[in-house]
């Protein structure tokens, strides 16, 4: 696996492993991430097979702002309207989308971060960086010990929270269920 510092130097670098379909593994705030590019179904398999994660659970979407996840479909209620005020942060947030089911989607506080995923459109899979069930990698050596079998590593040095994001889900009609407390406190309901 090759390593760069996250740097903007290495911005292009990264973009081009994830829109050609690659694995990589990425700083943010919360914990490191092991990320893809949604066009590619078989480098979600790869991350899938990497973490031994069971089938059923999905993979959030980082994106690089609110607007681009009312774009992707998410409905926009109030009550997400408010909660996606608390981006960018450490807050994925359940949301249910016009063509029926959920997506969880996150807005990252890393600008760099947010920058790479405005170079690959806006979206990007991922999912922590550890073997399902183990706790998820707080910094670079932790992440490459982990998952060695991804494309790229960006090391960004330590994550400055060292805990995975809270999730939440927003119901179509307002209501909030807080699913893991993490990063963001927000009441359990």
């Amino acid at each position: 696996m090759r390593t760069l510092p996250f740097t903007e130097a290495s911005l292009e670098a990264a973009a081009e492993r994830l829109l050609g379909g690659g694995a990589v593994i990425l700083p943010t705030e919360t914990v490191y991430g092991i990320a893809c590019h949604p066009a590619f179904p078989a480098a979600l398999d790869r991350i899938r097979a990497l973490k031994r994660r069971p089938s059923a659970q999905p993979f959030q979407l980082l994106a690089d702002g609110a607007e681009t996840v009312w774009a992707a479909g998410a409905i926009r209620t109030p009550a997400a309207e408010r909660l996606a005020a608390c981006w960018p942060g450490a807050l994925t947030l359940v949301l249910p989308m016009e063509r029926g089911g959920d997506e969880g989607f996150r807005v990252p506080d890393h600008a760099l971060l947010r920058a790479l995923i405005r170079r690959c459109g806006g979206l990007l899979r991922c999912t922590s960086v550890n073997v399902h069930g183990e706790p998820p990698a707080r910094d670079a050596a932790e992440a490459a010990a982990a998952l060695p079998g991804a494309d790229l590593l960006l090391d960004g040095g330590p994550a400055r929270m060292g805990v995975a994001s809270t999730v939440a889900r927003v119901g179509a009609d307002g209501t909030l269920t807080v699913l893991r407390q993490g990063g963001l406190t927000l009441p359990v309901r």
